[in-house]
């Protein structure tokens, strides 16, 4: 064995504690940013109104850009002194994985391959391990979208529906499942599109979910598409300057599911697209993140 077999490389793993909704913003920065980027990020409720968000990365961060970056999310709240500490390369993924127990959203289930043992079988237990695409089902975000499907599966199935910024491709791979119907999943991180339609096809409905990359609604293979479900957990910002593309996109008697807005940005949001021929049909907040259920009407309606 040669000396660099015989070395040992390393990742390093980023930790604090939070409050749920400050926990949750941070969480959210440490995957988007590529400033370090990140391999993984891990969001677990601790109890007692305390969560710890663990970010793993290649190289050691700066610890002045990670603090900078928990400033900015945490916008003042309260947070655990940061702590960056050193794990073996060979460990990283069972480090990731084995903190996170399986997540139950109505009746889907959502699991690592650590836990496949332990999970029966079905329609909604989906497999989706740690990666560098945001989406695990950890996040209330990803559980309130969840929560959505489980009450719409109820309702019917759509022809047809659309992912947008799929991530992991686990509300994808949640609807391909769920409604037996095609999704078309897409997002603008070439690696989370590759992760997606990994997950997909070891989900076995690699059939059923077609993954690009897109900004938005901005591609021409959309542009024909009229979905009448479409799913979009991302954030408040290009969720607001998406209503007009959305009314567009999505027919009367369509549904919008929304995610990835603080309980606080919930109000702006429902405002916006309301003004665009939507109307609110359920709210739900988790952690102070909320999930908003919107049906398309066929004119502009006024707020309430």
């Amino acid at each position: 064995m040669t000396d660099r077999e015989q070395e040992t490389t390393h990742t390093y793993r980023a930790t604090v504690e939070a409050a749920p909704d400050t926990a949750g913003r941070i969480a959210r920065e440490f995957d988007e940013t590529d400033e370090p980027p990140a391999l993984s990020v891990s969001y677990f409720d601790l109890g007692n109104g305390r969560y710890e968000v663990s970010a793993l990365y290649g190289e050691a961060p700066a610890e002045s850009a990670l603090t900078a970056l928990i400033g900015r999310a945490a916008d003042g709240d309260s947070v655990t002194p940061l702590r960056i500490e050193q794990v073996a390369e060979q460990d990283w993924v069972t480090v990731s994985q084995g903190q996170r127990g399986p997540v139950r959203a109505g009746r889907f289930v959502i699991h690592g391959s650590h836990d496949r043992d332990t999970i029966p079988r079905g329609r909604f237990a989906i497999e989706i391990d740690a990666s560098n695409a945001f989406g695990t089902a950890h996040h209330a975000s990803t559980r309130g979208c969840l929560l959505v499907l489980d009450e719409l599966v109820k309702r019917g199935r759509p022809d047809l529906v659309l992912d947008l910024g799929t991530g992991s491709g686990v509300l994808a791979i949640a609807a391909a499942r769920a409604f037996d119907r095609p999704v078309v999943a897409t997002d603008n991180d070439p690696v989370a599109v590759a992760i997606a339609a990994e997950n997909a096809r070891k989900a076995g409905v690699a059939q059923q979910v077609l993954t690009l990359r897109a900004e938005g609604l901005a591609h021409k293979s959309l542009r024909r598409l009229r979905p009448d479900l479409i799913l979009a957990n991302i954030l408040a910002r290009p969720l607001y300057d998406l209503a007009p593309a959305m009314a567009k996109t999505l027919p009367p008697g369509g549904i919008a599911v929304l995610s990835g807005l603080t309980a606080d940005q919930a109000k702006g949001l429902e405002a916006r697209y309301c003004g665009h021929g939507f109307v609110l049909e359920k709210r739900i907040i988790l952690d102070g993140w909320a999930t908003l259920v919107l049906g398309r009407r066929s004119a502009r309606v006024l707020c309430d």
